[in-house]
């Protein structure tokens, strides 16, 4: 109730539809500013795992205890096409309630200057999703091959 004198006006909000109101919360949940100086080591061991999730959860993701389900090549991409390519392959795994998935994100040999982008990238938007566990990069005889494989919510529960 506004004051007495003081005339309110209030104007019906716009209703997005459901396809549209889902793209803009992926985009909008994933963000190009985040933090990812600590990112931009040239390691391919480099993992990641969320806070209270065991040291163990990497070494089993590395060796395979969960097998990949599914897989996204984002490699050759531009920046905001892969970021929301992620987020709406990221928003589907879980729909599916897949436990373990592939990103392809390259090496980055083609990028403009020779440093690879969407890799920073791709590390930098996992970390800011909440259905992501842990993630490791795709080794196959110790070599990385431009990609990760990345554990969802879900997957510690259902295979212990």
């Amino acid at each position: 109730n506004a004051p007495p004198g003081i005339n309110v006006t209030l104007k019906p909000k716009k209703h997005l539809n459901q396809a549209d109101d889902d793209a803009a919360v992926l985009r909008e949940s994933l963000s190009d500013q985040f933090e990812v100086d600590h990112l931009l080591d040239d390691d391919p061991s480099l993992s990641f795992t969320r806070s209270g999730v065991g040291s163990d959860v990497v070494r089993k993701l590395r060796k395979g205890y969960w097998p990949v389900q599914d897989e996204l090549d984002l490699h050759g991409m531009r920046r905001d096409t892969a970021r929301d390519q992620l987020g709406e392959f990221l928003a589907r795994a879980m729909r599916r309630k897949l436990r373990c998935v592939c990103i392809i994100h390259g090496k980055g040999l083609g990028s403009a200057g020779g440093e690879p982008v969407l890799r920073s990238m791709v590390h930098s938007w996992l970390e800011q999703k909440d259905d992501v566990i842990a993630f490791c990069a795709a080794n196959v005889d110790g070599r990385n091959h431009g990609a990760l494989i990345v554990l969802l919510k879900g997957a510690l529960t259902a295979k212990t």
